[in-house]
């Protein structure tokens, strides 16, 4: 069982045009809008995959009334808390000349902290003992910035594993209560540990001080490094490197489909090398449809199989 928490979810939208040029107008292509935001990017995503996954989430408005629906629609079982104001609304615009990609995340109305600390009882209620909690993204405005130590926390007193992909304070204040997993991707290890994570070499070494500042033995450090693969600290102090060399045109959303393949593997008993190349392979089908936390399963099974893992 795994409970994923979108404590800032948001409408992901994608544009699609021919070139991004400043100041011109430009007519898309191509548009697709998920109901996203990191949390429910995970959540859908494993859902896809064949785990037993609830959303939790804090939905405001009318957005939040399509996010809902979005999910339904979707087949994924959901637990919300509800408060005033708007959920977020977040762009990518794809420029198919450059293959670039520019992007436009809101910050979201502010919450009040009483739906913060009715989130908190949600989540406790939704999840089960032995099962998974993922912690992903942003908290929204309003939320105190050490809610996801608590939470890590009271997971923890319920016997229930988690998994953070967070980033700046509210990571390292998590980190304080010892997740069993720490996800990020280079930019973010480099950004809370304060050395380079370019080089390969410099990856592996971050994600062992990951696995350390997590916990060390019986805790993981995991770092994605986008086109490069992954490089794990694993529970039993094992290094590993993964890679998967297939590549898509929609990025966005394939760090949440990698949690949920690395997460709903480990679930069903995997081990960590299986669950990782179940973890690219969830990846990189994402990358190929466009649509944060959208991969075809099939897809993804058939490219898990393509993946390297190997011990370094």
């Amino acid at each position: 069982m795994i409970v994923a928490l979108a404590a800032n979810p948001s409408i992901d939208k994608l544009f699609e045009i021919d070139r991004l040029v400043k100041g011109d107008i430009h007519r898309p292509l191509g548009f697709v809008q998920v109901a996203g935001g990191k949390g429910l990017n995970v959540a859908r995503a494993a859902h896809t995959l064949g785990a037993e996954v609830t959303a939790v989430a804090l939905l405001r408005g009318h957005a939040g009334k399509w996010l809902e629906e979005q999910l339904s629609a979707e087949g994924v079982p959901g637990a919300f808390v509800w408060a005033h104001g708007e959920n977020r609304s977040s762009l990518s615009v794809a420029d198919r000349e450059t293959g670039g990609l520019t992007e436009f995340y809101e910050h979201g109305s502010v919450a009040p902290t009483a739906a913060w600390v009715e989130l908190l009882q949600t989540a406790s209620q939704s999840w089960a003992p032995n099962g998974w909690l993922t912690i992903s993204g942003s908290l929204p405005r309003g939320a105190p910035d050490d809610g996801y130590r608590d939470l890590v926390a009271e997971a923890h007193r319920s016997n229930v594993h988690v998994a953070v992909d967070a980033e700046g304070d509210r990571l390292r204040l998590a980190l304080e209560a010892r997740p069993d997993i720490v996800k990020v991707n280079q930019a973010e290890a480099r950004e809370l540990l304060g050395v380079p994570t370019a080089r390969r070499e410099e990856a592996l070494a971050s994600a062992a001080k990951l696995r350390d500042l997590a916990g060390g033995d019986g805790h993981a450090g995991v770092v994605t490094r986008g086109a490069d693969g992954v490089v794990v600290a694993a529970p039993d102090g094992t290094l590993y490197e993964g890679m998967l060399y297939v590549r898509g045109h929609y990025p966005v959303g394939s760090g949440d489909a990698f949690l949920a393949g690395l997460i709903s593997g480990l679930d069903r008993g995997d081990r960590w090398d299986e669950a990782l190349c179940r973890a690219l392979g969830a990846a990189t089908a994402n990358a190929e449809l466009a649509g944060a936390g959208k991969l075809d399963p099939a897809r993804a099974s058939e490219l898990a199989q393509q993946a390297e893992v190997r011990i370094v």
